[in-house]
């Protein structure tokens, strides 16, 4: 019977030829397992039949196209293929989706997501405000926002995206609470995949603290090259940089392609840090800096730029290719000589309006370098 969870059909073969009576026989067992109907939404009083996986579902056609969804049209594609079937055939074939022998097959679908659909076609809206407090509800949401994304169930996508936005926004969300939910690998390619920029950038700031605890570094990679993600990208780049060859070569996760393109990374970096020095960022000059004075600015900024960047080099031992460390230090400096916090020694007698103006031009340049990371981290070394 198609309703049977699981079945095996078993044949049984004779050896042909000259084989005598007391010959064995030989039984093949085929595990074809027969499609099951779900438990939930199989209604009996349904008009459509479909298979997702090796579930079968029953449902009402009008649950299906309550939105302008792509069933809509499905169906209305079917009932034109029936009409000319019928006028020109006068064989009998039993429509797809109208019996479990012949369900509408979706392809590329999980049960569990079409699962979720359902769930938000026909439950009730006190049901689905109750289902919130449910400590698995972001994988049904993310099931539900994947599956009514493919489908074009805009309304309900929406609502699935704006609830798992506010689950994974809220400060008070515990990072435990994301085993109960779908993997960070699978939040951040629904982001992506639905363009919803408030979930991406929650995504994001957690893969940015995995990326601090040294973790999962080289999964963060591949999925910021697959998705594009270039700020993320350059970011796991540079940190798996740090980490050093004997790592990269211990990292199963890293293609040859990636390791070369961290010694690329290696080298382009190494080099910026020798020119960074002697390369001060634009000064967006006071008002009142003008003329001789606003050369002298100039003057006086370049070697403060350069004397910053050398300080660092006196605190703790920083890496050969670490600029941002490198450029941390600066802008830590910088300040604390703009505040009066430390000795200024005369650095910044020459620019006396434009002090502030030299911290916002390190912290810009800091970001600028942040934020093409990933141009380092090319294929040729």
């Amino acid at each position: 019977m198609a309703h049977l969870s699981t079945e095996y059909l078993t044949s049984t073969f004779m050896h042909s030829g000259n084989a005598s009576p007391s010959t064995p026989k030989l039984q093949l067992q085929l595990s074809i397992p027969i499609p099951s109907r779900d438990r939930i939404y199989y209604h009996f009083d349904g008009n459509t039949v479909l298979l997702v996986e090796n579930t079968l579902f029953k449902v009402h056609r009008s649950a299906l196209t309550k939105e302008k969804s792509i069933f809509e049209s499905m169906f209305s594609l079917d009932s034109d293929l029936r009409s000319s079937s019928c006028s020109s055939s006068s064989v009998t074939v039993g429509p797809e989706g109208e019996s479990d022998d012949n369900p509408i097959r979706l392809q590329g679908d999980t049960a569990d997501e079409f699962r979720s659909l359902l769930w938000a076609l026909y439950a009730l809206p006190h049901e689905l405000e109750a289902a919130m407090t449910a400590k698995a509800i972001g994988l049904k949401l993310h099931n539900l926002a994947r599956i009514t994304h493919k489908y074009e169930f805009r309304a309900t996508e929406n609502w699935a995206l704006d609830k798992l936005k506010a689950i994974y926004t809220r400060p008070m969300h515990s990072h435990a609470d994301d085993a109960e939910g779908p993997s960070l690998v699978e939040l951040t390619e629904l982001a992506s995949l639905c363009e919803q920029r408030d979930l991406l950038d929650a995504a994001t700031a957690r893969w940015k603290r995995r990326i601090a605890a040294k973790k999962d570094i080289a999964l963060a990679i591949g999925m910021a090259e697959r998705l594009n993600l270039r700020a993320l990208l350059g970011l796991a780049y540079h940190a798996m940089l740090l980490q050093g060859r004997d790592v990269w070569d211990a990292d199963d996760l890293l293609t040859r392609a990636q390791r070369i393109r961290l010694l690329s990374g290696h080298y382009a970096l190494g080099r910026l840090c020798e020119r960074l020095p002697n390369e001060p960022p634009a000064l967006q000059h006071n008002q009142r800096c003008t003329g001789g004075v606003q050369a002298r600015c100039n003057q006086a900024w370049a070697g403060l730029w350069r004397s910053t960047l050398d300080m660092g080099k006196q605190g703790p031992p920083l890496q050969y290719a670490d600029v941002i460390a490198k450029l941390v230090v600066a802008e830590t400096i910088l300040k604390a000589l703009v505040e009066c916090e430390i000795p200024t020694q005369g650095l910044l007698e020459g620019m006396p309006w434009c002090k502030e103006n030299a911290l916002a031009a390190t912290a810009g340049k800091l970001k600028e370098i942040q934020e093409s990371l990933a141009d380092y981290f090319t294929d040729v070394v």
